[in-house]
């Protein structure tokens, strides 16, 4: 298998990188079952505490691998159980933030949307084009976009083929920063760090009860908020964060 994603390491933030220059960095079969393995990997290691997700300064990932689409039949697609990757990478317990430069487009978006926070370059670029070569997205994009932007522009944006523009993401909901040309990886990792020194274990369920907000109804998700409130304060870290800010120092951090 060639290195389709590549990996470093700064402290508890890991940083992988698409590397499929030569194609955008299109997702092909290969490239999405080394992610997919690697992520789970890093996400056991209980010493990374966040994982950026990048592309390069042209492409975060530009869609799907066309060739190796138009190659398979559905059951094909079915067998290879290619979405269902796209549920692994949302069950990840640590936090996922993707930098996007450049083209983001069908799977390219859908796998932005998948991670917890975009960190984008103005030079980005997000799309849903599927429809112009006669499918439709479906790796969540008809739903996670449209809980991101909203039913009108999400249908803009997936039935015209239109691109949102990094100001009109961020405006939209769609992403969390956006910074200048050549700077956007730089601020994603600095975003990680920052997420990486908070209390681990509050981090978790944190992002845990976010994604609980995003995906279900108002009620069920206080009553879940408040359960994971309990879980947080059982914690030692709790116990340290909070006497830690009285005693005015810095925490140390168990992640128990």
């Amino acid at each position: 298998m060639s290195d389709v994603v590549l990996r470093e390491r700064d402290g508890p933030v890991a940083v992988l990188t698409l590397n499929r220059p030569d194609a955008l960095n299109a997702l092909s079969n290969e490239l999405m079952e080394q992610l997919v393995s690697t992520l789970q990997e890093l996400d056991r290691d209980d010493d990374v505490r966040c994982i950026v997700l990048a592309g390069n300064d042209k492409a975060f990932a530009a869609g799907a691998d066309i060739a190796e689409l138009a190659r398979s039949s559905a059951i094909d697609l079915y067998y290879q159980r290619r979405i269902e990757r796209w549920d692994a990478i949302r069950a990840l317990w640590t936090p996922l933030v993707a930098a996007v430069s450049g083209y983001c487009l069908g799977g390219g978006c859908e796998l932005a949307l998948a991670c917890d926070l975009i960190v984008a370059s103005e030079s980005a670029k997000f799309g849903q084009p599927e429809t112009g070569v006669g499918v439709i997205p479906g790796a969540g994009g008809t739903q996670r976009l449209t809980r991101a932007v909203g039913k009108s522009l999400a249908m803009d944006i997936i039935l015209s083929g239109r691109f949102l523009a990094a100001d009109e993401a961020l405006a939209a909901g769609l992403v969390a920063r956006v910074v200048q040309e050549g700077e956007w990886l730089d601020e994603a990792k600095r975003l990680a760090q920052e997420i990486a020194s908070k209390a681990p274990i509050a981090t978790r369920l944190a992002k845990e009860g976010v994604d609980r907000a995003y995906e279900g109804p108002l009620q069920l998700g206080l009553e879940y908020e408040r359960r994971l409130l309990y879980l947080a304060f059982a914690s030692e870290d709790a116990k340290e964060g909070l006497n830690a800010f009285l005693e005015k120092r810095k925490p140390e951090w168990k992640a128990r």
